[in-house]
């Protein structure tokens, strides 16, 4: 039996914004089309991008989404795209939780408070 790999949203306020890059400027166009490359991988392989240690995790995430894993998918230009992933020998679900540039994601990760 062949598993399905499959993208979600953790909600629908991430799928809007999500879509709404489509008919933005220039920039937002082409992260538009990054983030569709990075679906695209995700659905060949949900384990391509790089697992987060879950020390540093932010809490935020936890409490709201109840995750117990968390991955990163290096866009291009310093884009970073996090995600979890859930599911079973049948399904697996990238679910996105949301992109931002470099400079956030170690801003929200605690990269430069060490």
């Amino acid at each position: 039996m062949t598993r399905i790999n499959r993208i979600g949203f953790v909600d629908q306020n991430i799928k809007d914004a999500f879509e709404e890059l489509k008919n933005r400027k220039f920039e937002e166009k082409k992260l538009f089309q990054f983030l569709e490359r990075a679906f695209d991988d995700l659905k060949k392989d949900p384990f391509c991008g790089s697992r987060i240690q879950s020390n540093l995790w932010p809490k935020e995430y936890i409490k709201k989404y109840g995750i117990n894993n968390l991955w990163k998918y290096d866009l291009p230009d310093g884009w970073r795209l996090i995600y979890t992933v859930k599911g079973n020998e049948l399904e697996i679900i990238s679910i996105i939780i949301e992109w931002f540039s470099h400079k956030i994601y170690e801003k929200k990760f605690k990269y430069n408070s060490r």
